[in-house]
């Protein structure tokens, strides 16, 4: 098969992380690279000394937490600590998670397995805006829910995501008790009291069915009941530790509930997967699932074919991951010259980082996606980071992103702009964009040129 250059640097872009020097130089057509990525079934999980299991993380907060306490009620008159003091648990936590993520990014080959990864990240978020639980353990959240799932079966994926503890937390199920279950009778509830429904609604109209997928209020509720007695071990046991995800019989409430139609027995922890694979199994699933994918990598406003060959392969393979994403590549529509989406800032920030072959730097990487309005693990609401191409390109948003290129040519002065245009867009490159760099005042300039050239900002 011919390999066509211009056809290579598109699917790098759209389907990967950006380019790095001498991979527009391949000599294989990308789509078999980007399908040989998916068929290994290789996801990378990231490694170090700080990443440890969320209960782990969450009971060593605890710790501190407590520790704090108590060096607070002791005497006024105790001896200083020597040096300035460790940062605490959940900032050190969040740094080693950015600076491992950002580190499989420079390392993918191509990355279109990882842009899975934050896809489905982002598709059930958690955010460390709510506070330090959050910030030690969104990024379990993605190495222990989201990464062993990314390829397999949207179910097992859906089951993970709503019962790990980063979620339950996220969205308040750990305080969520069933109005007639023991709990609920000491506490003196009455109906519909202890009852929280916010991971119910977002399971339904975020994770699953789509706004649009039919259910209704009694479903929110119904599924909020099935939800309850989920929650984490409150003191280190045989079962675990204090933080791991636990079924609490005693505040599940008790009774049959109807679903979707659906009527699901009181048999313990067993009736929320059960309930969670018909959701994961049901049409308006399939189609939310192909919207949201179609969207994120082709087109805020999808081709309606793409979108129901997705849904299709979505329903014919049982929800196999890997399925959906070969479907991806291997439709025509997938493939369309026109660069319609605009990178979000972290795609930006990693693409400039691989193009150059900066070493990963995550204080850096931290502020300018600060600045931008996008870092890891922080979307302010449970419907994750917007995917639309005019949330990241408004006016100001531009000039921000000005800055950021701005540093990072200054951080990158000793590179040649022209062969940076060469390797990271190749024939995408304008004939307005080869004049600007001829026209640059020095390296810095020129780097930053190509960084904000409309070439670059697309995918």
């Amino acid at each position: 098969m011919t390999v066509d250059p211009r056809r290579t640097a598109l699917g790098l872009g759209r389907f990967g992380l950006g380019a790095r020097p001498g991979d527009l130089a391949r000599d294989e057509p990308v789509e078999e690279i980007l399908r040989r990525e998916v068929l290994a079934a290789v996801v990378p999980m990231p490694g170090g000394p700080d990443l440890a299991a969320a209960p782990t993380l969450l009971s060593a907060l605890r710790a501190e937490e407590q520790a704090r306490k108590l060096a607070r009620a002791g005497s006024p008159d105790g001896p200083m600590p020597a040096g300035p003091p460790a940062p605490p648990i959940p900032e050190r936590t969040y740094r080693a998670e950015v600076a491992a993520r950002l580190a499989l990014a420079q390392a993918a080959p191509v990355g279109f397995v990882e842009r899975l990864v934050w896809f489905w990240a982002n598709h059930f978020t958690v955010s460390v805006a709510r506070g330090p639980q959050l910030r030690v353990s969104a990024g379990a959240f993605e190495r222990e829910a989201i990464r062993p799932h990314v390829l397999g079966r949207f179910r097992d994926l859906l089951l993970a995501a709503a019962t790990h503890p980063a979620m339950l937390i996220y969205l308040d199920n750990v305080a969520s008790v069933g109005p007639n279950s023991p709990a609920g009778q000491r506490r003196g509830a009455g109906p519909g009291k202890g009852l929280n429904e916010n991971l119910g609604r977002e399971l339904l109209e975020l994770h699953t069915l789509g706004a649009d997928g039919g259910y209704g209020q009694d479903d929110v509720t119904a599924l909020a009941r099935i939800l309850t007695g989920w929650s984490l071990q409150r003191d280190g046991n045989a079962e675990g530790l204090p933080g791991a995800t636990a079924f609490r019989r005693g505040a599940h409430e008790p009774g049959a509930v109807t679903l979707m139609g659906r009527t699901y027995l009181d048999i313990g922890p067993e009736q929320l997967p059960m309930a969670l694979a018909d959701l994961a199994a049901h049409p308006a699933t399939a189609r939310h699932v192909a919207f949201r994918l179609a969207r994120h990598f082709v087109a805020d406003d999808p081709p309606p074919a793409l979108v129901a060959r997705l849904a299709r392969t979505f329903t014919d393979q049982d929800g196999d991951l890997s399925r959906l994403a070969l479907t991806l590549l291997e439709s025509p529509e997938a493939w369309d010259p026109v660069q319609r989406k605009v990178r979000s800032p972290q795609e930006f920030v990693v693409a400039a980082m691989r193009g150059l072959a900066l070493a990963p730097d995550p204080r850096l990487a931290m502020a300018g996606l600060a600045s931008l309005g996008q870092p890891f693990w922080s979307a302010p609401a449970p419907n994750g980071y917007p995917d639309e191409a005019g949330t990241w390109a408004s006016p100001e948003g531009l000039r921000t992103r000005l800055d950021v290129a701005a540093r990072t040519g200054q951080l990158a002065a000793g590179t040649d702009p022209t062969a940076f245009a060469d390797a990271v867009l190749g024939p995408l490159a304008t004939d307005e964009t080869r004049t600007a760099l001829r026209r640059a005042e020095s390296r810095a300039q020129g780097i930053a040129l190509v960084l904000m050239a409309p070439e670059f900002q697309r995918r």
